[in-house]
C-alpha cells in the first residue's frame, strides 16, 4: 500500500507540484511506482512496455502500478477515457525554463508568446502542446478542456515557483483542442479563464482558446519585407484605407472569410489608388459593437472571419498585391468580463488595483498596470508577435492621450498623481517609449503610429530627443478643426477662415496622418455627406473638395470606408457599406473623383515628398477670408504645385492667383470637372499676369465654386 496521503490531503499540500506525486515517481533500489489520479473511474489499464496491464486501486480516484526502476516516461502510455492511449502528462520535466522566468520576470522576454499559452512542440521525444500561464496569486490551477471533459481534478497544473507561472505538458494534444484554465483564488473562489496567449479562441458568444500552430504558414512575401526595411525612411506616398472587415463586404448577410476579402479588397484598393489598408481591431473581443476596441485575445486574431492562417493568407496576398497592411493595436484598456484578464489570479494581476488608476470610467473597462514589468512584457510581447508571426507593416496604437494622463475623464479627486505631483502616468510613458525602441530595433520597417488627440510635446519625436519615438500621430486637431469648418454653411465661413489655417502653424512639429476616420462617421456624427450643408450638388461638391483639400495638405492620409461612396447613412458595423449607391451617377462620380485624386497624388511627389518637414509647402494666399479661398505651393522633386480652394459656392470667371515670377502654369486636376459631377469651370488655359515692369506677378483661373484646382508650376530662373 501506498504511503500517499488520503486523496482529501494530497492536493491541498501538493497542489503547487501535483508532478511530485502524480506520474513516475521512484519507490526504492529496485522499482518506480505510476501513479494516475483519475476520479470516478473504477479502472484504469495502462500498456506498459507493451503490455496491457490494470492498475491498481488504492483509494478513490488513484491508482499506481509497480514498474522496474529503468522505466522511462517512454515507456507506458495511459488508456484515457476516450479509449486511446496516450504518455503521461506527470512523467514530464517542465517546458517552462530558468531563463524564461528570469527574462519575463525582467519584463523583456520579448518572444514571450513561445513560453506561454499553448504551444504545439516535440518535448523529450514526444509530440503534444505544453501549457503555460501567468497566475502569481492563484492558490491552484488546472487545465480543462473537451480532452478531460472540463474537470479540473483531471489536470493540475505545477507552479514555477517565484515567476508566477503554472505549467503542463500534454502529450498528444494537437491543433484545435479547445481549453481554458481553471484558476483558483486565494479566497477559493474558482474562475475559468481563456489563455491570455492564445492565437485562436472560439467565436462570441463562446469563449475556449483553441490549440493552433501559426507556425506552419509558408509566406510568400519576402521581397516586400525586405523592401519595406530599405525604404522605410523614404519619401513615400502613403494613402491609407481605413477598413472594418466585418462590415467592408458581406455575402447574403454573412461575413466573408480572410480568404474572400483579401482578394475582393486588395483589387479594390489597387483600382482606387489607396497604397495601406488600416484594419479596426482584429484581435478576438467578444463584443461585436465594440468594433473590436475592447480585446481579450491579445495574440488570437478573431475568429468570425476565420482562422489565424487565413489571416496571414489575407495579409500575405495583400503583400503580394503591393498593399500595405496596418491594424489597430489596443494596450490602453481591456474589458472587465470574467472569463478573461480581470482579476485573473483573483487579484488584480493585470490592471491596478486601485480603480482610480485601474478604471476607465469613459469605457467602463480596465487599465493595465504599466508599472509591472510582466504587464509590460506581454504587452510588447503582443506588439511583436503581430509583427513578427503576422507580417504587420505597422500598428497603429488606439487611445494613447488616455494613457499618458493620470487624469484623464477623470474629475478632481478621482485620480491619483504621480511622485511629482503631476497628472502625467510616467509608467505609460515608459512603457510607450520602450515599446517603440524594442519593435524599431526588432522589425525597423515597421511604422508605429499614435492615436493622440492632446498638445503632448514629442510623440513622433525620437527617443534620443526624449520624444515617445512614434512614426507618426494622427492629427486630431486638423480632423476636427477641417470637420467643424466644412459643417458651416458657406454664408459664415469666412467668419471661420482660422479654422483651416491654423493648422499650418504646426502641422510640422510632428509626424502627421491626416484623417478621416471612423470615429467621425458614428454616435449621431452623421456620415461625411451628411455632415455638409447646402443641396445635394452642393454635399457632394463639398465632401469632393475636403479629400481633395486632404490630399492637398502635409501629412500622410487616412479615409475611412464608405467615404469614397458617399454614403448617407452612419456606419453601422452590423450592416455592410451602402455599396448600391453606386448605381446612382453622383455617387459613382463621387467614388470616380476620388479613385483619380488617389492615383495623381501617388504620382506626384510634390504632395508626399516633405510630409514632415516645411521644405514641401509655401503659403500663396492664407488670407483671402473675404472668398474663403486658399492657395499654396506643394514642392518636391524639384516639381511645384499650386493647390487652390475654393470653399464657396461662388464661381469667379477671373480670380488672381497672386505668385511672382511665374513662367507657365497648367491645370493638373479640378474637383469640378463634369466626369465628377461638376460644373465643369476648368482651365484649359491659364492666363500670365503682369507686374510692373513686365514682370509676372500671379496667373488668372476660372475660380470653380466648392472646389479645388492644382496646377503644375514654372518659374522663370
Amino acid at each position: 500500500m501506498s504511503a500517499l496521503p488520503k486523496i482529501e490531503q494530497q492536493f491541498k499540500e501538493f497542489r503547487h507540484d501535483p508532478h511530485r506525486i502524480l506520474g513516475l515517481q521512484p519507490l526504492d533500489e529496485r522499482n518506480k511506482i505510476i501513479r494516475l489520479f483519475r476520479p470516478g473511474a473504477a479502472k484504469v489499464y495502462l500498456e506498459v512496455f507493451g503490455n496491457i496491464v490494470e492498475a491498481k486501486k488504492v483509494e478513490e480516484g488513484i491508482f499506481e502500478y509497480i514498474v522496474p526502476s529503468h522505466t522511462t516516461h517512454l515507456d507506458y502510455q495511459v488508456y484515457h477515457q476516450s479509449g486511446l492511449l496516450a504518455y503521461d502528462p506527470y512523467a514530464f520535466l517542465p517546458t517552462f525554463g530558468e531563463i524564461d522566468a528570469y527574462l519575463f520576470n525582467k519584463g523583456v522576454h520579448y518572444q514571450l508568446y513561445e513560453a506561454l499559452g499553448a504551444r504545439i512542440v516535440v518535448h523529450q521525444g514526444v509530440a503534444g502542446t505544453k501549457f503555460a500561464v501567468w497566475a502569481p496569486s492563484a492558490e491552484e490551477v488546472a487545465l480543462v478542456g473537451d480532452f478531460n471533459f472540463w474537470d479540473g481534478r483531471v489536470n493540475p497544473m505545477r507552479s514555477m515557483g517565484a515567476s508566477g507561472v503554472w505549467e503542463l505538458f500534454v502529450p498528444g494534444l494537437q491543433e484545435g483542442e479547445k481549453y481554458k484554465f481553471e484558476v483558483r483564488a486565494k479566497n477559493g473562489k474558482l474562475r475559468l479563464k481563456n489563455d491570455p496567449f492564445a492565437f485562436m479562441q472560439e467565436v462570441r458568444p463562446k469563449t475556449a482558446s483553441i490549440i493552433f500552430d501559426t507556425h506552419r504558414y509558408q509566406w510568400a512575401d519576402e521581397a516586400w519585407m525586405k523592401a519595406r526595411e530599405r525604404h522605410k525612411d523614404a519619401s513615400a506616398p502613403m494613402n491609407i484605407y481605413e477598413v472594418h472587415l466585418g462590415s467592408w463586404k458581406r455575402k447574403d448577410g454573412h461575413f466573408l472569410n480572410y480568404r474572400e476579402i483579401a482578394h475582393e479588397l486588395a483589387a479594390y484598393c489597387k483600382e482606387m489608388g489607396f497604397t495601406h489598408i488600416e484594419l479596426m481591431p482584429v484581435a478576438e473581443h467578444p463584443l461585436d459593437e465594440s468594433w473590436g476596441y475592447q480585446v481579450t485575445g491579445f495574440f488570437a486574431v478573431t475568429s468570425r472571419y476565420g482562422t489565424p492562417t487565413d489571416f496571414q493568407y489575407f495579409v500575405d496576398y495583400m503583400h503580394s498585391q503591393g498593399i500595405g497592411v496596418f491594424v489597430d493595436w489596443v494596450p490602453a484598456h481591456f474589458p472587465t468580463d470574467d472569463h478573461s484578464l480581470s482579476q485573473f489570479d483573483g487579484t488584480s494581476l493585470f490592471e491596478h488595483a486601485d480603480p482610480r488608476k485601474g478604471y476607465h470610467p469613459h469605457w467602463y473597462t480596465a487599465i493595465f498596470n504599466y508599472g509591472r514589468f510582466e504587464v509590460v512584457n506581454f504587452l510588447i510581447a503582443s506588439a511583436l508577435f503581430w509583427l513578427k508571426e503576422m507580417h504587420i507593416d505597422g500598428l497603429r496604437v488606439d487611445a494613447v492621450a488616455s494613457m499618458l494622463y493620470l487624469d484623464y475623464g477623470r474629475k478632481e479627486g478621482e485620480w491619483i498623481p504621480n511622485i511629482y505631483g503631476g497628472r502625467e502616468n510616467l509608467e505609460a510613458i515608459e512603457f510607450l517609449k520602450h515599446l517603440n525602441s524594442v519593435v524599431h530595433e526588432r522589425h525597423p520597417g515597421v511604422q508605429i503610429i499614435a492615436e493622440e488627440s492632446t498638445a503632448f510635446t514629442g510623440i513622433t519625436h525620437p527617443l534620443q530627443w526624449g520624444g515617445l519615438g512614434f512614426d507618426m500621430k494622427w492629427n486630431m486637431g486638423w480632423m476636427n478643426d477641417t470637420l467643424r469648418y466644412f459643417h458651416k454653411d458657406p454664408l459664415f465661413r469666412h467668419y471661420h477662415h482660422n479654422e483651416l489655417t491654423f493648422g499650418l502653424i504646426y502641422a510640422f512639429s510632428e509626424k502627421f496622418a491626416l484623417v478621416l476616420s471612423h470615429d467621425e462617421v458614428v454616435h449621431g456624427k452623421g456620415s461625411l455627406i451628411t455632415k455638409m450643408p447646402g443641396d445635394d450638388w452642393q454635399k457632394f461638391a463639398n465632401v469632393r473638395l475636403l479629400h481633395s483639400y486632404m490630399i492637398c495638405q502635409p501629412g500622410k492620409k487616412l479615409l475611412f470606408m464608405g467615404g469614397e461612396i458617399g454614403q448617407w447613412n452612419e456606419w453601422n458595423c452590423k450592416n455592410e457599406l451602402h455599396w448600391y449607391l453606386l448605381q446612382y451617377d453622383r455617387h459613382r462620380a463621387l467614388q470616380h473623383c476620388i479613385k483619380e485624386l488617389n492615383h495623381f497624388y501617388k504620382t506626384h511627389s510634390a504632395l508626399w515628398e516633405h510630409d514632415f518637414d516645411g521644405r514641401g509647402f509655401e503659403w500663396i494666399d492664407f488670407f483671402d477670408r473675404k472668398n474663403s479661398v486658399l492657395s499654396y505651393l506643394r514642392k518636391g522633386n524639384g516639381v511645384y504645385l499650386a493647390c487652390v480652394h475654393n470653399f464657396l459656392p461662388t464661381y469667379y470667371s477671373e480670380y488672381i492667383v497672386s505668385l511672382p515670377n511665374v513662367k507657365s502654369v497648367k491645370e493638373v486636376f479640378n474637383t469640378d470637372r463634369e466626369e465628377y459631377g461638376g460644373s465643369g469651370k476648368i482651365n484649359s488655359q491659364v492666363s500670365i499676369v503682369q507686374g510692373e515692369g513686365g514682370r509676372p506677378r500671379g496667373f488668372s483661373i476660372q475660380l470653380a465654386p466648392l472646389a479645388t484646382m492644382i496646377f503644375e508650376v514654372e518659374f522663370v530662373i
